[in-house]
């Protein structure tokens, strides 16, 4: 978990070349796209996380998971244009997001 968490950091805060050998997709995007990316991964992350444990805008996570599914579909559409064009784990979060969707709007 603590790789995945420094994986989002390195989108936000480092430099092309530190991200380059996690991410190949890092060259076919400018910089700033990669950083609002990762940025938009950790600010969903905590609209999935926050609103259960505190009770606080229950409709956040509902959005939270919608929008993971459009990151998702554009992580592919990437992956897609690249040359290894893996998307296992893509599809896996996909469905992860849309199954959270459902059931966010199964809870509200």
């Amino acid at each position: 978990m603590c790789a995945e968490v420094d994986e989002h950091l390195q989108k936000v805060t480092g430099p092309a070349d530190a991200i380059r050998p996690m991410m190949a997709w890092v060259d076919r995007l400018p910089l700033p796209v990669v950083r609002a990316l990762g940025m938009a991964e950790i600010l969903g992350a905590t609209g999935l996380i926050v609103p259960p444990l505190t009770g606080i805008a229950p409709w956040l996570p509902l959005a939270a998971a919608g929008a993971f599914v459009l990151l998702q579909i554009g992580a592919i559409a990437v992956h897609l244009t690249g040359e290894d064009r893996q998307i296992t784990l893509n599809v896996g979060l996909i469905t992860t997001a849309a199954v959270t969707t459902w059931l966010a709007t199964t809870w509200l």
